[in-house]
C-alpha cells in the first residue's frame, strides 16, 4: 500500500481544484516533492502548470513548499520528504509567496 500524504494548497489552488481543506494523496514509491506533485497533478490535472512549469518541471517563482516547519522550496525535487510527512502526521504545504514593498 502506498503512503497517504496530506497536502495543503493555497486558497486559489483549492478553488481551482474544487477541494476544501487538505488533499489526501496516495504516493507510490519514495515520497519526495516530485512524487507528491506528480500525484497531485495526476489527481487534479487542472493544477498542471500552476505549481511547476510544465516544460521544465521547476517550482514556479512565487510558490513555496513547507513541511514540519521547514522551508523545503530549495531542496532537490527528489530528496525524501520528512518521515512525519510520509507517515501522514504532518502535511506537505504548498504556499503562495507574497511579494511587494
Amino acid at each position: 500500500m502506498s503512503p497517504s500524504v496530506r497536502v495543503t494548497l493555497p486558497p486559489n489552488l483549492r478553488a481551482m481544484a474544487r477541494v476544501h481543506g487538505e488533499v489526501l494523496l496516495e504516493v507510490p514509491g519514495e515520497v519526495t516533492q516530485r512524487s507528491v506533485l506528480d500525484a497531485l497533478e495526476a489527481e487534479y490535472p487542472m493544477l498542471l502548470g500552476t505549481i511547476r512549469d510544465r516544460r521544465t518541471a521547476r517550482r514556479r517563482p512565487f510558490v513555496r513548499f513547507f513541511a514540519c516547519q521547514e522551508d523545503l522550496s530549495h531542496d532537490e525535487p527528489d530528496a525524501p520528504l520528512p518521515a512525519r510527512v510520509v507517515a501522514g502526521e504532518e502535511p506537505f504545504m504548498v504556499v503562495g509567496a507574497m511579494a511587494g514593498g
